[in-house]
């Protein structure tokens, strides 16, 4: 089989380690492309034996690992306890990407724009079609500022992958590439177009309302919409819909702005989720987190365990992988749906038990023709045969 992924809960590293490489090596065989190793915190300090391990029997092209505070196998989801779990794939050749922030020019006091360059990326990034699967550490790699220079400077590159989240404590998260582990930067894969990647990208929400049109703004202000002062639209959205809605905008609103803008009919995967963070009643303006532009189309969501629910069944109807790498936020599982194994059965119902993955303190995936950052959010890779 081309894909092969494996859990184990044991909490012994070392027979962890053993019952996976077993079923990776049963089910794959030696030599895969890739592999990719999570682990929870209890195997933290273990990760370089562990990934050690994984490349004496396997001998897999490239590795990356990484430690994180839930990890995913299967149909199954084990949150904050021990366990391990791995991805196997023949995908063709992946180059190994390890990934480091340095400052461009030295700030101003005053001054807190992300002003810094990236060292590590092949000179091929930037094909069409190809694909970095990312992991990075929380506390020293700025995700926000690489992502707006790779949708600038790669425009054929999409990113899809997660933030470690075994601790936000700095130099404590694990990240592995090959024989190293580091507890800094980020690492990844670089697949090229020779084996393409689909994403599936659930931001949990559900619009309310209808899109307008942005028409007064500067960059994190919306003071207009649809000629109207942004908190009056708000207010007449809300008043508008059914009760159980107007519940939820008041537990927590979102808004989604259209990515692409010759999109004519919005559907769910084409807005970015962003939350809203205030509104100053006196200018009649709403605070998002995010930047728009004067002519966006822009709708109000809101997000529970149902709409999460609608949204990442309806995204995946459809779908005819074999495999996936799944990056799910850590404030989804059972701290959301209320019951365990959310994500990973409804994935692993439509892909089969080749599904590996991690809880994140962020993900990554892509919306329109970029990739960004997301919160509450389950960010999948998806492999299929080749054609």
């Amino acid at each position: 089989m081309p894909f092969a992924a494996a859990l184990s809960e044991h909490p012994l590293a070392t027979h962890a380690t053993g019952e996976v490489v077993g079923t990776l090596l049963e089910q794959v065989g030696s030599e895969p492309d890739v592999v990719v190793v999570f682990v929870t915190g209890a195997h933290l300090g273990a990760l370089d034996d562990i990934c050690a391990a994984v490349r004496a029997t396997l001998a897999p092209r490239t590795l990356i690992g990484v430690t994180a505070v839930s990890v995913l196998g299967g149909g199954r989801e084990v949150e904050e306890q021990a366990a391990i779990t791995a991805w196997a794939g023949r995908v063709a050749a992946g180059t190994p990407v390890r990934l480091e922030a340095r400052p461009l020019v030295e700030r101003e006091a005053d001054d807190d724009s992300d002003r810094v360059g990236f060292t590590g990326l092949p000179e091929d990034a930037g094909r069409p079609g190809s694909t970095l699967l990312l992991l990075a550490d929380p506390a020293s790699f700025p995700l926000n500022a690489f992502l707006d220079a790779a949708a600038i400077q790669l425009p054929g590159l999409t990113i899809v992958g997660g933030v470690a989240s075994a601790t936000f404590a700095p130099g404590v998260n694990r990240l592995a590439l090959d024989g190293a582990v580091h507890t800094d930067g980020a690492v990844g894969v670089l697949l090229g177009p020779e084996w393409p990647v689909t994403t599936v990208v659930s931001q949990g929400c559900r619009p309310i309302g209808d899109p307008f049109t942005v028409t007064r703004a500067e960059r994190a202000m919306i003071y207009e919409i649809a000629g109207t002062p942004a908190l009056t639209k708000l207010h007449e959205v809300i008043e508008a819909v059914p009760p159980h809605d107007r519940d939820l905008a008041r537990q927590g609103l979102h808004l989604g702005r259209v990515i692409d803008h010759h999109a004519l009919d919005p559907d769910r995967g084409d807005f970015l989720i962003r939350n809203l963070r205030g509104a100053d009643p006196d200018m009649g303006s709403l605070a998002v987190a995010d930047e728009v532009e004067i002519g966006a189309t822009v709708q109000f969501q809101v997000r529970d365990a149902e709409s999460a629910d609608e949204d990442l069944r309806a995204l995946m109807s459809g779908v005819t992988a074999r495999s996936a790498l799944v990056f799910t936020c850590n404030g989804r599982g059972v701290r959301l749906f209320g019951e365990p194994d959310h994500d990973a059965q409804i994935i692993s119902d439509v892909v089969g038990p080749a599904v590996s993955g991690m809880f994140c303190a962020g993900e990554v995936g892509p919306i329109g023709t970029r990739s960004f950052l997301h919160g509450f959010t389950a960010s999948i890779a998806l492999f299929s045969d080749p054609t």
